[in-house]
């Protein structure tokens, strides 16, 4: 099914010496021919269909999972329909070693074994997304999982060719958005209506692709509006959420220039949100440090007391109205890619964008806060012919951003960060062997604007792995990795209240790279009744930076920036065992633990998880139903508070129909959370103030033409 709603822009003339040599072979190979999509995949495939195996795009070398050294999760076609929420972070949570930050309905980021933040890289199409999320965790990631075709998940540092200080890992959303391929039919697209109930969600999608001769155009759009969540039965606050709505626009426009040989082409991305910030206190603003201490209302006030009502109001009762995010990020994707353009060259790629990015945090119909985000990178890669049983890539990637904040919680000065990369991915192959290395080098500069100040830092990273099919459908899979990540400009230079978490927070304008060395196994099995996906891992990193809590006062915490050695263990598997050929059976988990060196744990690390998940097909029917239990999460860092586990019971259904025309369509149901259990997640700053949903169900249908 193709990605719903993108639009594409016209090829403009460029000065670009690579863009320019890109349009001028492509011209040459489009004389009287064009391409052939690729055929459009089913809304359904039978259970006991055999598949081909899914490229992942993000390996560098257009890899399928089973030959990736490194752990990897794709979600693509029925599964992504089944998985897909308002958010990301919500989309991928499902998946073993992954979970969201959870910040109310609007923002939602991927946490990726216990790592978040500047760890976790979210890329479109091989570029990185320019947003702030970031910085924030109530900062939204704007990427819609609406019109996303695949979106791919490699764990751990490893996936070097997308930078090393992605040490938690890289998120690869896939969209159509600048098309590939003219369809053979001149047309192509697909549509998509869903409705929910936990907070009156209404949300649809949809994608044309068109074209003729060497042009292809491709448009899509995408719209959520969804109330108040309604949360578990038995929370003190209430049924819903206060401020958990979301209002959420996407648009593109896309154009390109498709031969024999490759494509060109560009599009342009408009997307604005609106969504509220749950738990927001006005009770904090005022309050300072001293030294390592906070202080909140007039200078004689005896801190050790911590009864500040007269001075600063009830943090838990006197909150006003709910602060609202108003967003808007505009985004012009570039991107090409030649096969064989010149001797010894299999392949040319390129991908550039530039992102304008601006949100105002709104209360009381006023403007308080306004962050802007304005960044560009280009990203070129070339692929070499195999060269004494060699077959790799060389590439480079340069980006710069610059980063304001303004007004009441402006508690990062202006910032400009410049980053360059050049990086190396081998591989061979020997009999049942496949071997990897992995090669970079980065240097970055990160200039705060307002005090002159100006750090810079460079690393060089190596990873090396290797799978060995042990047997017809066995692989094992082994990476060692060091990678090296520069701190970010906010981890350097923060100084300030940051009320939306919660926190004062305070940087450190001295802090060194951090140095990771992480060591994965994985065991698969990819064919017969019994199939599985297992993996170990220890990351032990050098020079961690974290958010060290100095004090604590009535819920406010102050933050330092500090660092220290930690090491992060953990297990992550799924084994599905085929009970009929129609019915099977699958168990998936993971576990995380965390720890700086001396015994301290670390905050907000995801607690343990099993599922236990029976799915069935018959004829054109597809179900699931699904039993989930997370753990209590007691092992906790200073200042911290234990979540108490819980359990949830989902329940899916959908019916294919059109199988074999030109317009086949789906209708599904899923139910979460279906007997309306109250559960926190762990991982979010807010977790007390926005619970996850209860009871909710989701009606939608999708159709392909």
């Amino acid at each position: 099914m193709t990605s719903p709603m993108a639009f594409s822009l016209t090829v403009p003339g460029t000065r670009r010496p690579l863009a320019s040599a890109l349009l001028a072979l492509l011209a040459s190979g489009t004389a009287g021919a064009q391409s052939t999509p690729a055929p459009t995949p089913a809304l359904s495939a039978s259970a006991g269909d055999s598949l081909p195996e899914v490229t992942v795009s993000a390996s560098g070398l257009q890899l399928g999972v089973s030959e990736m050294t490194q752990p990897v999760s794709v979600l693509e076609g029925d599964a992504l329909a089944r998985q897909r929420e308002a958010t990301l972070g919500e989309t991928l949570e499902g998946q073993p070693g992954i979970t969201g930050s959870h910040f109310g309905a609007g923002a939602s980021r991927p946490v990726i074994r216990g790592m978040d933040g500047a760890r976790v890289r979210v890329l479109s199409d091989g570029a990185e997304l320019h947003d702030a999320s970031t910085i924030s965790p109530d900062h939204a990631v704007v990427a819609e999982p609406l019109l996303a075709t695949q979106i791919e998940v490699l764990r751990g540092p490893s996936a070097l060719v997308h930078g090393a200080g992605a040490v938690g890992g890289v998120v690869n959303v896939l969209d159509g958005k600048v098309p590939t391929a003219v369809p053979s039919k001149g047309y192509e697209g697909s549509a998509e209506v869903r409705a929910g109930s936990a907070a009156r969600e209404k949300a649809g999608a949809v994608a044309v692709t068109g074209g003729t001769g060497p042009f292809a155009v491709h448009v899509e759009a995408a719209g959520r509006d969804a109330g108040d969540y309604r949360v578990g039965s038995g929370w003190e606050g209430g049924r819903h959420v206060p401020g958990s709505f979301n209002d959420t626009r996407s648009a593109s426009l896309g154009l390109s220039w498709v031969g024999e040989s490759g494509y060109l082409g560009l599009a342009f991305t408009r997307q604005t949100a609106r969504y509220g910030l749950p738990g927001h206190s006005h009770g904090f603003e005022g309050c300072h440090t001293h030294g390592n201490h906070l202080h909140c209302g007039a200078h004689d006030h005896d801190h050790e007391d911590h009864d500040h009502g007269e001075e600063h109001g009830d943090h838990d009762h006197d909150h006003g109205a709910v602060p609202v995010v108003d967003l808007r990020s505009e985004r012009i994707d570039l991107r090409g890619e030649l096969r064989d353009p010149f001797a010894g060259v299999a392949a040319l790629r390129l991908r550039g964008g530039f992102t304008d990015y601006v949100h105002d945090e709104i209360e009381g119909g006023e403007v308080v806060t306004t962050f802007k985000n304005k960044a560009h990178d280009l990203r070129v890669e070339l692929q070499h012919q195999p060269i004494a049983g060699l077959r790799g890539l060389l590439g480079v990637r340069s980006a710069e951003r610059r980063f304001s904040a303004v007004g009441e919680e402006a508690y990062v000065q202006p910032t400009r960060t410049r980053s360059t990369g050049l990086f190396l991915l081998e591989e061979y192959r020997l009999g049942d062997w496949r071997i990897e290395g992995a090669l970079r080098h980065d240097r970055q500069s990160a200039r705060a604007l307002d005090s002159g100040v100006e750090r810079s830092h460079h690393g060089t990273s190596a990873s090396l792995g290797a799978v060995w099919r042990v047997a017809p459908g066995y692989a094992l899979g082994a990476s060692v990795t060091r990678a090296s990540r520069a701190p970010t400009a906010e981890e350097l230079y923060a100084r300030g209240l940051h009320m939306a978490t919660a926190t004062y927070e305070r940087g450190d304008a001295e802090l060194r790279s951090e140095i990771s060395r992480n060591v994965d196994l994985t065991l698969r099995k990819t064919s017969g009744p019994t199939t599985f996906d297992v993996s170990v891992y220890r990351n032990r990193i050098r020079h961690y930076i974290y958010g060290r809590t100095l004090d604590e006062l009535d819920g406010l915490q102050l933050l330092q920036y500090s660092q220290a050695d930690a090491t992060f263990t953990g297990i992550e598997g799924r084994v599905r065992q085929a009970l009929t050929r129609q019915v099977g059976l699958t168990l998936w988990g993971d576990s995380v633990r965390a720890r700086l060196d001396g015994g301290a744990r670390l905050p907000r690390i995801s607690p343990a998880r099993v599922g236990l998940k029976l799915d069935a097909q018959w004829q054109s029917w597809q179900g699931d139903i699904e039993w989930l239990q997370v753990a209590r999460q007691s092992r906790v860092a200073q200042f911290e508070t234990a979540t108490p586990g819980f359990w949830l019971l989902n329940l899916g259904v959908a019916y294919h129909g059109g199988a074999g025309t030109a317009t086949p369509w789906q209708v599904y149901l899923k139910a979460r959370n279906l007997t309306d259990r109250l559960a926190y997640s762990h991982v979010s700053f807010i977790k007390d103030a926005a619970p996850l949903a209860g009871r909710s169900v989701v009606l939608g249908m999708r159709v392909a033409f």
